[in-house]
């Protein structure tokens, strides 16, 4: 029997509070495994390698892109960020559901390749809820934080490129609808028709 799982590229501009709604996404479903990115920025505090990123330099990273070994890759605030394509194959196989926290350039390049990915775009309840947050987060000065601003406007303009839009308001509410979306994914005829071949 066929159980593959479902790719889920899930992207919002720096600070809407989409690496918390996944980190307890994950917390209630044991079928959904977030994939852990390969970056050349250094570890914020807190931080450990292999558990929030895989922490290389730019030569490295340059060579696995040679060798074909990221899904997709972006350069994001001046650092790369890429996804490991076999991990991803492998999981998926297994029947797991799989995130990729991304942005859009990398959403973009997952859905030229896997066009059964699913796209969900974390939305703030406005922009200066999105300063206010950046702000209270206390892990950049206020030079970067603009800089962050003057990017989620662009990013948010990508919106329109995703299956999904949940805007995080109210955390409780933002989580429910990530369930919901991912209960309704999996009830899709299609998938269920893989599931349930002898019936």
């Amino acid at each position: 029997m066929e159980n593959f799982g479902t790719l889920y590229v899930v992207s919002a501009p720096s600070g809407a509070g989409k690496t918390s709604l996944i980190r307890a996404l994950v917390a209630k479903d044991a079928k959904v495994l977030v994939s852990v990115s390969h970056t050349t920025r250094l570890p914020r505090p807190g931080e450990q390698n292999g558990v929030h990123y895989h922490f290389i330099n730019e030569s490295v990273f340059g060579d696995m892109r040679e060798k074909g070994t990221f899904l997709e890759y972006a350069k994001v605030f001046g650092n790369y960020y890429g996804t490991s394509r076999e991990w991803v194959e492998e999981k998926i196989g297994a029947g797991l559901d799989v995130i990729l926290e991304i942005d859009w350039q990398g959403a973009r390049q997952i859905r030229k390749q896997i066009s059964s990915c699913v796209g969900i775009f974390i939305l703030p309840p406005s922009l200066d809820a999105l300063v206010s947050r950046l702000h209270e987060r206390r892990q950049d000065n206020h030079s970067v934080i603009a800089n962050r601003m003057q990017e989620a406007k662009s990013e948010l303009a990508h919106f329109g490129e995703f299956d999904y839009l949940v805007v995080n308001n109210n955390f409780d509410v933002a989580l429910a609808d990530l369930c919901a979306i991912l209960r309704a994914e999996r009830l899709a005829r299609m998938r269920q028709e893989r599931r349930h071949r002898s019936l």
